[in-house]
């Protein structure tokens, strides 16, 4: 393990840590997020998956990016990757395209005076 690490995993952690976070941080519980006024309208014992506010706040508690919610059929036509293979794929994407932010200036002299610093101790 000390000398193994799967870039796929690390990814996939970060998605469940962000799904942790989230629950951790608070869910909002008021009577939007309750659905009171929906309750209402559709009634004991009735279908609260078709209604629209069910599809708008499924959406807000939770923001993963790899699971996918798709049913079978539409899964399987668009390819039909498990969670690990879109996993892999993220982490090939970031490592390809992933531009770190550039440093402040006062980084970087501070960087610059600690070389000169050092190659004076060291005579270079």
């Amino acid at each position: 393990m000390g000398i193994t690490f799967d870039l796929g995993q690390l990814v996939l952690d970060n998605e469940i840590a962000g799904m942790i976070k989230f629950v951790v941080n608070g869910i909002p519980v008021n009577d939007e997020t309750l659905a009171v006024d929906v309750i209402k309208e559709v009634g004991i014992f009735k279908d609260y998956l078709d209604h629209d506010t069910t599809y708008e706040h499924m959406r807000s508690q939770s923001e993963a990016t790899l699971i996918d919610r798709q049913m079978r059929d539409q899964w399987e036509k668009s390819g039909g990757t498990d969670l690990y293979q879109r996993a892999c794929e993220k982490a090939r994407n970031i490592l390809e395209t992933y531009e770190p932010p550039p440093l402040p200036d006062s980084v970087l002299s501070e960087i610059r005076s600690i070389i000169e610093d050092t190659e004076k101790e060291l005579g270079v």
